[in-house]
């Protein structure tokens, strides 16, 4: 008994439309399809409008289908933005893959000068002045591939809540004070799986977001939660087709300008930001994506202009885990005088490498063509004491080129030297023999602590 537009619009006026199914309708003779969206109703309606007629094809009204497809375009929402989100993390992961080749040679030539200059010089002051934008641009390298989910990171089993109740305490120090924290911990037992450094930075990095959301005049407040969460196949399925089962849910909530959906559709996006310039790079919510997805966990984002915004989290519930050995620590440089067969595309690495083997004490045999490399080696696969490649190289990939090595002699230390973490799995390179996997940029004490365990290894 009611007009189309009254149950869709509310309104006892006009259809509002201007693509209005009734009217494409009645101009063509025949059904119509409109999706209608408005803030009225809060769904996403499909609308199927079709006339009928009486016998002598006169117009007699309209039915109308109505079918709600809220549910669906949401999922199509996400759809679309995991697949963008995914696009930018490949090229992301690129970008710093080329980066990190480039980085790799001014970080090796850095301290070759600087193992050649005298202390207490303005040429040193220069050189070191060099090396501490290196570690700055080698920071904003792991971010992008901490995005794109290619950097290693120390997993293990970790408790949140004295992680959260620590950050928190640092951040109370730095907060102005119209600027109010709450803490919110219901849980204390839970475990995830995750690199504690991480979540330190997750938190930080969205409370700092959160006090920039609010005038520091007006002040406002910050709520960090953590609780348990069961998820079932419906509540999961809708965040970000999680797995169904237990989770840790945490929550940094503010009370500041909020955001509109076009922002919060960009959120994510690197280098994007709201921020002034030079007041951010754009990265930090793109890192913070990185590290949850990397997690196997999800995150989300609901906000209210004028209201607030809230990020939740959710982290997979470590159900068992086995304890996971300490890494040692680097005492020493040490060196040798082994031959080594040095294998890398670029040739500013082959010649920065080169140079940093040869001031350790190792004879070095250089190639920056692998299938050259491996014609020499399999002219005398007796001469080399270890095999230094590069993972991705044109032609022949440092995987193969190392498969092919040890098939010739399996006896052969092998160490791979990338700037992206390949697809192939560690496991699968130490299937094969490969004994270390190191990641670009280089220093000096990696490398040389690196390559005497290497071949080592080989002799315990």
């Amino acid at each position: 008994g009611r007009s189309c537009h009254e149950v869709f619009y509310g309104s006892s006026l006009d259809c509002p439309s201007v693509f209005c199914p009734v009217k494409e309708a009645a101009a063509r003779k025949e059904s119509r399809s409109r999706e209608i969206s408005n803030d009225y109703l809060q769904k996403v309606l499909l609308v199927t409008t079709t006339p009928y007629m009486d016998t002598n094809g006169d117009l007699l009204g309209y039915i109308h289908f109505c079918k709600d497809i809220t549910e669906r375009k949401m999922l199509e929402t996400r759809l679309r933005q995991n697949e963008k989100m995914e696009a930018i993390g490949t090229l992301a992961g690129g970008i710093a893959h080329d980066f990190n080749n480039i980085l790799g040679a001014i970080y090796g030539f850095t301290e070759l000068a600087l193992l050649d200059s005298q202390p207490d010089t303005g040429l040193r002051d220069n050189l070191n002045q060099i090396r501490r934008a290196a570690d700055r641009a080698k920071d904003l390298i792991g971010q992008l591939l901490t995005f794109s989910r290619e950097t290693e990171t120390n997993q293990q089993p970790v408790l949140l809540s004295p992680i959260v109740k620590e950050t928190i305490k640092l951040l109370r120090a730095s907060l102005p004070s119209t600027i109010e924290i709450k803490r919110n911990v219901r849980t204390d037992q839970e475990k995830i799986m995750a690199d504690p450094a991480q979540i330190h930075q997750i938190i930080m990095n969205l409370c700092t977001n959160a006090v920039q959301a609010m005038d520091e005049d007006q002040g406002g407040r910050i709520t960090v939660s953590l609780k348990p969460v069961i998820l079932n196949a419906e509540e999961s399925r809708n965040i970000h087709e999680l797995d169904p089962g237990r989770y840790l849910l945490l929550s940094i909530s503010d009370t500041g300008r909020g955001m509109q959906q076009e922002e919060m559709d960009r959120i994510f996006d690197p280098f994007f930001t709201t921020r002034e310039k030079g007041q951010g790079t754009g990265m930090g919510l793109t890192v913070v994506h990185g590290i949850v997805t990397g997690s196997n966990g999800a995150i989300t984002v609901e906000s209210t202009p004028g209201k607030g915004t809230t990020f939740s989290i959710y982290f997979p519930v470590l159900e068992e885990h086995a304890s996971r050995p300490e890494k040692p620590a680097i005492i020493n440089l040490p060196g040798g005088d082994e031959h080594i067969l040095l294998v890398d595309d670029e040739e500013e690495i082959v010649t920065m490498a080169k140079k940093l083997l040869i001031y350790l004490g190792y004879q070095v045999t250089t190639f920056t063509d692998s299938e050259e490399a491996l014609e020499a080696y399999c002219a005398a696969p007796q001469d080399f004491d270890l095999l230094i490649t590069d993972l991705i190289m044109p032609r022949l990939t440092g995987y193969e080129l190392s498969r092919r090595a040890l098939e010739i002699r399996p006896d052969l230390p092998v160490m791979l030297c990338t700037g992206y973490k390949s697809k192939i799995s560690e496991e699968e390179m130490r299937k094969i023999g490969i004994r270390s996997i190191l990641y670009k940029p280089l220093t000096l004490q990696q490398l040389g602590n690196t390559v005497r365990n290497t071949i080592d290894g080989e002799r315990q």
